[in-house]
């Protein structure tokens, strides 16, 4: 139950700063929850993982529709890829990786 609460909690906290600053102040929100909730290494990545890559899939699916497949038709051409792995991806490993930092500087 921790850990969904840790999920829960990551997600919104980086969504906040997510509006509010430029996009890599995620990371910082997901290492200062991790840092609170101080759980191990690999449990912390798999949370800022989980927790990131849900909210940037969440948010590229918005983009996608409230432009109606746009940029996604355009960019689909250049990457063989689908660009919503490719997105969860890439949140969820920085979010993964700022949150295991956090965890593991606790004392």
């Amino acid at each position: 139950m921790k850990t969904f609460i840790q999920i829960i909690i990551t997600a919104i906290v980086c969504f906040m700063f997510q509006k509010l600053f430029p996009w890599w102040t995620m990371a910082i929100g997901a290492f200062l929850v991790s840092f609170v909730f101080s759980n191990t290494g690999f449990k912390s990545f798999l949370v800022g993982f989980i927790s990131i890559g849900l909210l940037w899939l969440g948010l590229a699916l918005y983009v996608d529709n409230a432009t109606h497949s746009i940029l996604t038709e355009k960019i689909a051409q250049l990457f063989p890829i689908n660009l919503f792995v490719l997105t969860s991806l890439i949140g969820g490993l920085v979010g993964g990786f700022a949150s295991m930092t956090g965890s593991l500087l606790k004392p």
